[in-house]
């Protein structure tokens, strides 16, 4: 009885992990410029032709100042993350987005 209920959970675990994995969206972005306002690091980027801000606290980890050019951004799924709010990392164009040592940063996504 024990190894059903333990193989009946170690296959809910693995329908959970591969869940919040397929509800990760990647998509390239471009980065136009990044201020320092009141210490919150604002990111002005284009993804899809929209323009957005992406935001973090000044000294959190991971809250890194972009420079000008393309990347990928990586939404997470609800609930995940630093940040309350449609929380996303940035990595550089063409990373592998499954290594997190390749993370460049990790912020709020807002519309302009």
């Amino acid at each position: 009885m024990k190894m059903k209920t333990s193989l009946c959970w170690t296959a809910v675990y693995f329908l959970l992990c591969a869940g919040t994995l397929a509800a990760q969206e990647k998509s390239p972005i471009t980065v136009k410029t990044t201020t320092l306002s009141n210490g919150v690091v604002v990111v002005d980027v284009v993804k899809g032709g929209k323009g957005y801000f992406l935001e973090c606290n000044q000294g959190a980890p991971n809250c890194t100042q972009l420079k000008s050019g393309k990347y990928e951004l990586l939404e997470l799924p609800s609930n995940t993350g630093m940040y309350d709010c449609k929380d996303v990392q940035v990595f550089p164009e063409g990373a592998d987005t499954t290594d997190s040592s390749k993370k460049l940063g990790e912020y709020c996504l807002n519309d302009k």
